[in-house]
């Protein structure tokens, strides 16, 4: 396709331009460049816990040259396990610039599935912190992996006065005993040992050499290591600084509720941040309340976050006591964004919220909805600049679907992954060669393009419905279900039965205080949906719907429940 054939440029906002060139460059030379540029402006806020950005990039430095003097050579895995915190983002960097590949661990694995990617991964070192909820599963797992060497960081050591002391006083008992060893070092001992060691910056083709081993069910399903490059990274972040053209950079400030281990936050939260100055306010976990209290106190200017964490403000008696006024805009992610969630969130705060969409296979952002130009409640937006996204046929995987048409997303673009980690097979069938240099990536994903360049989801092959021949997507089912008064959460997916193949079933939980029985539900339903998209069972439940590690309601597990019984 040339240029002049791509119907998203047209609804591009004023300053947004498709072919703006990207930087090629390694992940850490943004972290260099905030330390230079905004060395005395504030760059981490974590529960009062303050560095600027000069102080981080010098803790970034001493760590990169302290892992270098313990032997520590190009293209090593290491290993994080660690939440939000300042330790996650010298750790991350400081790898990174030492020539280190960094394999994100999510803090919550048990430890069969921890040790299952430290084999995979091939990690020998591994940062976590002094807590039981993480020290306690790398110490178990180090006899019986590949594991050399665990760097342990001290919690309380990045607390403030007097949090440090009520902390050491009062939760002492969430501390793990650590005993050091020549295999368990404290972090300290590896800063020391990188203040007194002759760095010697390793030489990093960002094209070729692996910045990031980011586990992922892929579109297959199985646990898989996406190879992200450092042109990779890199070019997503600029791909959505130049989305966010009226950025001010030095100025403003990015709240963190989602972990840094996950792709999204990743990019969209810390990397966004280092690239453009902004001020990270940091949580290590998304709590309701701490929540709003931190956005009335400190301002934040851009929140991004799932669906789950935007419906669950709609609905707390508790925002109304808030001041929500500092947030300019909202990137939602990770999840089908409701178009009811979005339309009630933006009337209670007077913020922009735009839906995007990406996967970890494209490290992860491909489309966003325009900040300023058309905002189409229900789609994914357009294009970023240099991605191009392709519906293609999901028979075939060659033709391309003309507009208005279902088929498989695709997408081209500097950041789509090098392949999976040691799965060549997994890699040839998501990614095609389409002989003009480029590679593109079938995402699994159903959607349709209308002729401005819109693109909306579908739903995933996967997840789609089939009874008695019909094909039903659970997202346009919860969307019909979400526009009912009483609805807070709702899950759609289909579960076996003898006659029909599948059924749809909805898991739903109502608003604190409301009622609402299945016949009104259906009643209610009977204009949105056709007969076979309205489910024959229901499931109301009291609690929330569970949730996977960032925060998006979790189709798998009820799946999972419903077929345990």
């Amino acid at each position: 396709m040339d240029q002049s054939e791509f119907p998203w440029i047209k609804s591009y906002e004023d300053g947004v331009d498709w072919a703006a060139e990207l930087a090629v460059e390694p992940v850490y030379a943004m972290m260099d460049r905030a330390g230079r540029d905004h060395a005395d402006r504030p760059a981490f806020d974590f529960l009062g816990y303050k560095l600027s950005w000069g102080a981080l990039s010098a803790q970034v430095d001493l760590f990169a040259a302290g892992l270098q003097a313990s032997g520590l050579k190009k293209g090593e895995p290491v290993g994080l396990l660690l939440p939000n915190c300042p330790y996650y983002v010298i750790a991350y960097f400081g790898a990174l610039k030492a020539g280190a590949t960094v394999v994100n661990f999510n803090p919550l694995y048990a430890e069969k599935e921890l040790a299952h990617l430290i084999e995979d991964s091939g990690a020998e070192i591994l940062v976590t912190l002094d807590l039981k909820l993480t020290f306690r599963k790398v110490e178990h797992v180090l006899a019986g992996t590949r594991l050399k060497s665990v760097i342990v960081c001290p919690f309380a050591d990045v607390l403030p006065f007097p949090k440090k002391q009520l902390f050491t006083m009062l939760k002492a008992r969430e501390l793990a005993r650590v005993q050091y060893t020549r295999r368990i070092r404290q972090w300290d001992d590896v800063i020391e040992a990188g203040r007194g060691h002759e760095f010697v910056l390793p030489e990093i083709d960002p094209v070729e050499d692996i910045a990031l081993l980011q586990y992922t069910g892929g579109t297959t399903g199985t646990p898989k290591g996406a190879m992200l490059t450092h042109r990779n990274v890199v070019a997503n972040v600029q791909q959505c600084a130049f989305w966010f053209a009226d950025l001010k950079p030095g100025e403003q400030r990015m709240l963190a509720v989602l972990p840094f281990f996950h792709v999204f936050a990743m990019t969209a939260i810390m990397n966004l941040s280092v690239w453009a100055g902004l001020e990270i306010i940091a949580m290590p976990r998304f709590e309701l309340e701490d929540t709003l209290k931190v956005i009335a106190k400190k301002k934040p200017h851009l929140f991004p976050a799932v669906p789950a964490i935007y419906n669950a403000i709609n609905n707390s008696p508790k925002t109304k006591k808030y001041d929500l006024s500092s947030l300019l805009y909202c990137v939602s992610g990770g999840a089908p964004l409701p178009v009811e969630v979005k339309k009630n969130f933006e009337a209670m705060t007077g913020c922009v919220v735009v839906e995007g969409y990406g996967l970890t296979e494209s490290s992860p952002v491909a489309c966003v909805n325009p900040l300023k130009a058309e905002n189409v409640a229900g789609s994914i937006g357009l294009p970023l600049p240099q991605t191009i996204v392709e519906i293609v046929d999901p028979e075939d995987k060659v033709t391309m679907m003309p507009a208005g048409e279902r088929g498989e997303l695709c997408i081209r673009g500097p950041q789509v992954m090098k392949g999976y980690w040691n799965k060549p097979e997994d890699s040839a069938e998501c990614l095609r060669d389409c002989g003009d240099g480029t590679v593109r990536l079938h995402t699994g994903d159903i959607a349709i393009m209308d002729e401005r360049g819109y693109v909306f989801i579908v739903d995933r092959l996967k997840d789609m419905i089939i009874t008695n021949g019909y094909n039903v997507y659970p997202r346009n089912v919860e969307e019909a279900i979400y526009q009912h008064p009483s609805v807070e959460e709702c899950i759609v997916a289909g579960i076996p039965d003898a006659s029909r193949g599948e059924i749809v079933k909805a898991w739903i939980k109502l608003k604190d205080g409301r009622e609402l029985i299945v016949e009104d539900l259906k009643v209610f339903l009977a204009d949105k949906l056709s007969p076979m998209e309205i489910p024959k069972r229901y499931e109301f439940r009291n609690e929330p719907l569970p949730k996977t590690m960032i925060g998006k309601l979790s189709r798998k597990e009820v799946v999972e429940q419903e077929l345990s019984k």
